[in-house]
């Protein structure tokens, strides 16, 4: 096994390389004998300190002499190509790694549903075209993906990804064939997919949270019904055009409005300032109402209307209310805690910059749907055991930013 260093000091120790050796030794027990070698390979390029995560700077970075470049790099890409193996599997191996190790520090307390982008030059990558990401801030040249995050008070780790294949990937013939797409795949919506995906989690025993989603997913409503008739909580953004009734000493009102003209009619002394969280130099606050409402999540014949919270955010240098939410967190928790509960959301921005920035998420550059699968997952174990090792190595106060330059190059 190639040496590694992940440690304050730069090195891993004989018991941290024992721990990396049993961790390899139990994600090489879903994959064949050559399988957990190119796995082990793999997995040391993506910890490297190589500028680019991929096959070809790999393959000339471990090759022993410039001759065996070539088949270090045919290795690799056989590797993520074609040999067969479970993405599902190797993924749950590295999920309950990562969230035995959170869980010694504290209970795992949030999910976060998201997606990202990986921005390409080309058009002949999996699932890409032209669609809006918020990586970029607009409509660009991307692959999108969606992810699910489970978060306790200290850290958050990535546990499972998807890549969102536009209709025209799910319904081309040719393109399905280029890029090796099962034929079991078929088109998606990001919402069902993000469904998909917490079934999935639930199936496999993930500690539940309460679920946090941003504005584009929480606004559909058939994703929050599904959250609830599977038991998970959850604080999620909504769009301002939501309907709802209000209610008044738990009675439901009768006449349909929105959470924006519910919230216009608002007098600003209505909004209590609510600090959140102090962050480095100065406090997160923001000014917020938070009231109970009743959604209709049933049908013009069958009406089924569930009461839940309505949360409105008036920044202080805006001239209006301007975001919303909705919760189904419990009745009698405190308005401060629902704020922070559904500001937590925000961290799994940091986590998709470690994956790409120090992990090389997007750094891969086949155009095989097995091949991205394949990489997603590598990549995923190996922040599991990042953050199984900063847990074991830094107190609750350290973050990841003192920990990526740990990460030196598999010699």
């Amino acid at each position: 096994m190639h040496a590694v260093c992940i440690s304050m000091d730069g090195r891993l120790d004989l018991d941290g390389l024992a721990r990396l050796k049993t961790y390899f030794d139990t994600i090489g027990s879903h994959l064949s004998t050559q399988g957990r070698a190119s796995f082990a390979t793999y997995a040391m390029g993506i910890f490297g300190d190589g500028e680019r995560k991929s096959v070809e700077p790999m393959a000339a970075r471990f090759a022993c002499d410039p001759s065996s470049t070539q088949r270090e790099h045919d290795r690799l890409l056989y590797f993520l190509r074609v040999m067969p193996w479970s993405d599902t599997d190797v993924r749950r191996e590295a999920a309950k790694m990562g969230i035995d190790a959170m869980q010694s520090r504290g209970p795992i307390s949030s999910w976060i549903l998201d997606d990202t982008g990986f921005l390409k030059q080309g058009r002949h990558s999996v699932g890409v075209q032209r669609q809006y990401t918020g990586s970029a801030g607009k409509i660009a040249n991307c692959q999108l993906a969606v992810s699910l995050t489970v978060a306790n008070q200290f850290d958050q780790l990535p546990i499972d990804m998807e890549l969102y294949l536009p209709q025209s990937w799910a319904d081309g013939p040719m393109l399905r064939k280029k890029a090796q797409i099962p034929k079991e795949i078929s088109f998606r919506t990001k919402h069902e997919i993000a469904m998909d995906m917490v079934d999935r989690a639930l199936e496999q025993g993930v500690p539940r949270g309460v679920l946090l989603m941003d504005a584009w997913y929480g606004t559909h409503t058939k994703l929050r019904k599904h959250l609830s008739e599977s038991g998970l909580q959850y604080a999620v953004g909504v769009n301002s055009n939501t309907p709802l009734f209000l209610v008044d000493k738990r009675r439901i009102g009768t006449t349909c409005t929105t959470a924006e003209t519910y919230a216009k009619a608002l007098d600003r002394k209505k909004f209590r300032r609510i600090c959140w969280r102090d962050g480095t130099g100065a406090r997160l606050e923001s000014f917020f109402h938070i009231t109970r409402v009743a959604v209709d999540y049933g049908s013009d014949d069958e009406p089924d209307l569930r009461q839940e919270w309505l949360i409105v955010e008036w920044p202080k240098d805006e001239l209006r209310p301007s975001k919303y939410a909705l919760s189904t967190l419990p009745v009698g928790l405190s308005k401060k805690r629902i704020v922070a509960t559904l500001q937590e959301r925000w961290r799994t921005e940091r986590a998709y910059e470690d994956l790409k920035g120090e992990l090389g998420l997007d750094h891969f550059e086949g155009r095989s749907f097995p091949g991205w699968n394949h990489h997603v997952s590598v990549v995923l174990c190996c922040y599991a055991f990042v953050v199984a090792e900063r847990i074991r190595a830094f107190p609750p106060s350290k973050t990841w930013s003192s920990y990526p330059a740990a990460l030196s190059s598999a010699a």
